[in-house]
């Protein structure tokens, strides 16, 4: 992923305001952001844990921003270990969240969401990669794929979801 400048990812968001995403804090590591190895950049905003966000990039296009919800209450679980629905790295349950998504446009504004569950620190990228591994040993599954594969798979995951914030 090419870097991204703080009014690139501010005028990104398509299912917020233009005062929400002025008001929303970047990653505290914003400068030190490893870009080669992200494919999408995801944080928890730091003035705000119960808001999170993802930004996109689009071939040709401007970047895609969604803002996402936080539970306000972790999600209780009898399992042990859960899965993201993006990376497909396994995690100790408190590993993955139940992000929400407003969707983009009028439906998103009468209170429609979809939600998705995601690596709670949103660090995708960086587990595909084994640049980060997660709390449980077993949680990357020994794949045939190549990493340029599992990137491909982790990226139309996302878009998937990107689509259905988008198109509602």
């Amino acid at each position: 992923m090419d870097p991204l400048t703080e009014k690139q990812i501010r005028t990104s968001f398509v299912n917020s305001t233009k005062g929400e995403a002025t008001r929303l804090r970047l990653p505290l590591d914003f400068a030190e952001l490893p870009w080669p190895d992200l494919d999408f950049l995801g944080w928890v905003d730091p003035g705000a844990p119960l808001r999170a966000h993802l930004v996109v990039p689009r071939a040709g296009d401007t970047p895609l921003g969604i803002s996402l919800r936080v539970p306000a209450v972790g999600r209780t679980s009898a399992m042990k270990s859960s899965l993201c629905q993006i990376c497909l790295t396994g995690h100790a349950s408190s590993g993955v969240t139940l992000f929400t998504a407003p969707l983009a446009g009028p439906r998103g504004r009468q209170g429609n969401t979809v939600g998705i569950y995601l690596c709670a620190d949103l660090a995708c990228p960086l587990y595909v990669r084994g640049k980060r591994q997660p709390l449980l040993r077993s949680g990357r599954q020994e794949e045939s794929l190549t990493v340029e594969e599992r990137v491909e798979r982790m990226m139309s995951n996302l878009e998937g979801f990107t689509a259905k914030v988008v198109e509602g």
